[in-house]
């Protein structure tokens, strides 16, 4: 394991939070990850994740792409997103943090933090925006910026399609996995941890594409229904943080503790809320055949472990919610357009490739798909480096 480029802690002088950032690498001088706001972060925490999103990069690189990989990143700000403190202490972060963002570190939502709060709060901060260190690689600032911005407008059934793309990246991996598995769609019922940006969109693609989701899990608890619970109406009743409405539960649903998602009789699960949901003593609880990581770390390596020697696969973070970085930089160097039917095909055919490739890699080497994933990103940071100068 790598000593990260970059690693500082932040005190805020008003509140005496923490907050922190660590740069594992460059790339043309450049890096990426999101900013994430939750009580309890830590800097190893980012660190961890600051070395996923390197990975995430590297996987995603297309020799034939004008998008490249960048470096990665990750801040993290140790507060509830709920606190009446929580978006003063953002703002101060961000002017804390200014030198670094307008200079190689490029960032957006993560857990805690909505892209339109990011934005506000950057804005306060005196940035010119989020991601504006990557501007200068651009060839074409003003269009590739306009570009991004008319698709941060497009809307789908009324939700934002930046809230839809990264959860089309981990229902397809889903599907690569079933798909693989020869188990058919009509077949497979699915338990999601969390309904916010990240797992409700993969609930909704998910269900789109056939399968039955028995039971999400919330702040408040689980709901389950072992015939299926109607996605669309819990969707449409959520809160800003993902909260469901309880008012518009149907006669079969019914409330349970909030860890008992892990135990419903489903074939794949998704945490999609927290880091470190599943533990080593939890999994015991866990039936499901696929585990796939829509959250960052959300499974510890120990924990992993022990569902890999009972036949339980975990689907990496750094392969199964990549989508959404992706479709940023995708977006901003034009591969793609503002619009959402290519937004959807160009990351259906990335992440089926991508999964296919990593679960193919993991059968052959004998090993774990995040293990196989790791040694894909770790062949392709020596070829980019080599055509784009040294990371570090």
């Amino acid at each position: 394991m790598t000593t990260p480029l970059l690693s500082l802690t932040w005190t805020d002088h008003v509140t005496g939070r923490q907050g922190f950032l660590v740069v594992d690498r460059l790339v043309r001088g450049v890096s990426s990850g999101g900013l994430r706001m939750r009580p309890g972060c830590t800097l190893d925490e980012v660190a961890g994740l600051a070395r996923g999103m390197s990975m995430k990069e590297a996987l995603h690189y297309d020799p034939e792409a004008r998008y490249v990989p960048l470096g990665g990143a990750k801040g993290g700000i140790d507060c509830d997103p709920r606190d009446p403190e929580a978006y003063g202490l953002l703002v101060r972060y961000l002017q804390a943090m200014r030198p670094y963002i307008e200079s190689f570190w490029t960032t957006g939502e993560d857990l805690g933090l909505s892209q339109d709060v990011v934005d506000r709060a950057a804005a306060e901060a005196g940035l010119v925006s989020s991601v504006q260190a990557v501007y200068p690689l651009l060839d074409d600032e003003a269009g590739a910026r306009r570009r991004l911005a008319d698709a941060f407008a497009v809307e789908v059934d009324g939700i934002g399609l930046d809230e839809l793309v990264g959860g089309c990246g981990v229902a397809e991996s889903v599907l690569t996995a079933l798909d693989r598995a020869g188990v058919p769609y009509w077949r497979t019922r699915v338990a999601v941890q969390g309904l916010g940006t990240m797992g409700g969109a993969t609930a909704r693609f998910l269900t789109r594409a056939g399968l039955t989701v028995v039971a999400v899990a919330d702040i408040k608890g689980t709901i389950a229904n072992p015939a299926g619970l109607d996605i669309e109406a819990l969707l449409a009743a959520r809160d800003a943080y993902g909260t469901v409405d309880r008012a518009a539960l149907r006669p079969g649903d019914r409330e349970a503790p909030g860890a008992d998602w892990l135990a419903a009789e489903a074939e794949v699960l998704v945490p999609a809320a927290v880091s470190y949901a599943i533990d080593t003593t939890n999994q015991e609880r866990i039936t499901a055949r696929w585990i796939a990581e829509a959250a960052n770390m959300p499974v510890l390596p120990e924990a992993e472990d022990l569902l890999a020697a009972r036949g339980v696969t975990v689907l990496p973070d750094v392969v199964v919610n990549s989508a959404t970085n992706a479709w940023w930089w995708w977006t901003l160097f034009g591969d793609i357009g503002a619009d959402d039917g290519e937004a959807f095909a160009h990351i259906r055919r990335s992440m089926r490739a991508l999964t296919d490739r990593t679960l193919a890699r993991a059968e052959a080497d004998g090993t774990t798909p995040r293990a196989a994933a790791h040694a894909i990103a770790a062949d392709r940071l020596p070829v980019i480096a080599e055509r784009f100068g040294r990371h570090r």
